[in-house]
């Protein structure tokens, strides 16, 4: 599989640790992960945001080892906030987990299904 990071020059680019499109080319397979809540497998939920971005974080990449796949197949991710006051702690714990890799991303402030959920994310993959 072949990732390809486009960042148009002729368009905004409010470069943040993220790549604006990805072209996927030579893959044989797709992984649609489900949005993954903050929540331990014991069912519990972390009280601070940033413990809970890390379990959603952790829960995606469960997902996608079970799969056969980890966090370098992503090629797009959506997270769902529910306030925007968390966008910089958002922003770091992804940079945390995915570190240098910039799938395409989307970030929306949103009504959670949860109230004590703070945040969760769905993901696109592939191989």
């Amino acid at each position: 599989m072949e990732l390809e990071h486009i960042n148009a020059a002729d368009a905004h680019n409010l470069h943040s640790g993220y790549s604006q499109a990805v072209a996927v080319s030579g893959h044989k397979r797709s992984l649609y992960v489900s949005g993954q809540i903050p929540v331990r497998q014991d069912g519990t939920v972390p009280d601070s945001f940033t413990e809970q971005a890390e379990q959603a974080w952790a829960n995606v990449e469960a997902q996608l080892r079970a799969a056969g796949m980890g966090l370098g197949n992503i090629v797009r991710h959506t997270t769902y906030l529910s306030d925007r006051r968390y966008r910089a702690d958002n922003s770091a714990v992804r940079r945390k987990v995915l570190q240098d890799f910039q799938p395409a991303l989307t970030v929306i402030i949103a009504g959670i299904f949860d109230e004590a959920w703070l945040l969760e994310i769905e993901a696109v993959a592939a191989e």
